[in-house]
């Protein structure tokens, strides 16, 4: 927990009242702008901020100053007069070592913000290092793929204190349609976590499903009208179906290219197999889900959609 001191400092600094309600921040740091993160940084300057942003990748720095991002020549420059401090990362491992880099820049009583996907204890970890350093934190994964970061329609789940919460969401806000509090530090990942091992599950059924059909001689759109409007109805096959026809939208239209790759839902399912064996949670299929994204990858298709996993299910030498 915050030390009172702090939650003084940011009470003062943003007026919060108790009602929740809290004026505009204005000056944001914003450290990873990939493809992500660059739409989700161009979003907050669309919403009026000044944004300072840094990547080490000079192709996503150029791409993010076409969006009207200040670009930095460090993180320790882009944090050092920030009020709230976003990082979008590939890993724990990467949070971990940016937030040690710069918190010594960051002034006292700013807010960090992680939007990374990333394991729970990393996660907790990130927290402890804001707290120790005097400041407040926010762990906020997403949901939506690089279409909902370019459109700002994202859902954050989100963990941290009531008093972060309240100071990160006009933030959140300006880059998602629906931001939830899932509770306290490293919940939001746990929920971001949960959420795509149900998504990966989901798909590979459906998936299984639509090859069946194939080898019963059942048409696309004769399943996708039964199963869309009763019990099989879900996600994966209403909004994301893993076949041409039937959602002109998903990716199956466009020759799988992703919206949300293999290769992270397989990242996204090891992190919630490593949660389970932590928790000692029984997830026996999220762990047969994790195996066949590793096939999947594997065979050569991680960058592809995720719904792409039925071509594995359907064979190699299938037409």
């Amino acid at each position: 927990m915050i030390g009172s001191s702090t939650e003084k400092l940011f009470r003062k600094r943003y007026s919060v009242k108790k009602n929740g309600r809290r004026r505009s921040m204005t000056t944001i740091a914003f450290i990873g702008l990939g493809n992500m993160g660059g739409p989700m940084a161009g979003n907050l300057v669309k919403a009026g901020h000044e944004v300072r942003a840094f990547d080490l990748v000079e192709a996503s720095r150029q791409a993010a100053a076409e969006l009207g991002v200040s670009i930095a020549a460090s993180g320790q420059e882009a944090v050092a007069e920030a009020d709230i401090v976003v990082t979008m990362l590939p890993a724990g491992k990467h949070v971990l070592s940016v937030w040690a880099d710069i918190l010594p820049e960051v002034k006292k009583g700013a807010l960090l913000i992680d939007s990374s996907t990333i394991d729970v204890d990393s996660a907790r970890k990130a927290h402890a290092m804001a707290d120790e350093h005097g400041c407040l934190s926010l762990d906020a994964p997403v949901s939506g793929g690089v279409g909902g970061a370019t459109a700002g329609t994202l859902t954050f789940m989100v963990g941290g204190s009531d008093d972060a919460f309240a100071i990160g969401a006009p933030v959140l806000e300006a880059m998602g349609r629906r931001i939830v509090h899932c509770g306290a530090a490293g919940n939001g990942q746990a929920a971001k976590i949960c959420n795509n091992m149900i998504l990966g599950i989901s798909m590979i059924g459906v998936s299984e499903a639509f090859v069946l059909a194939e080898k019963l001689g059942l048409s696309h759109q004769a399943l996708f009208d039964v199963a869309s409007t009763s019990s099989g109805q879900c996600w994966s096959l209403t909004t994301y179906c893993p076949v041409p026809g039937p959602v002109p939208t998903s990716p199956a239209n466009n020759d799988y290219k992703p919206g949300f790759a293999s290769a992270l839902m397989l990242k996204d399912l090891k992190l919630s197999q490593e949660a389970a064996q932590a928790a000692g949670a029984s997830t026996p299929l999220g762990a047969a889900a994790t195996q066949l994204y590793g096939l999947h990858n594997a065979w050569g298709e991680g960058g592809a959609d995720f719904s792409a996993i039925v071509h594995l299910l359907r064979g190699r030498d299938a037409t």
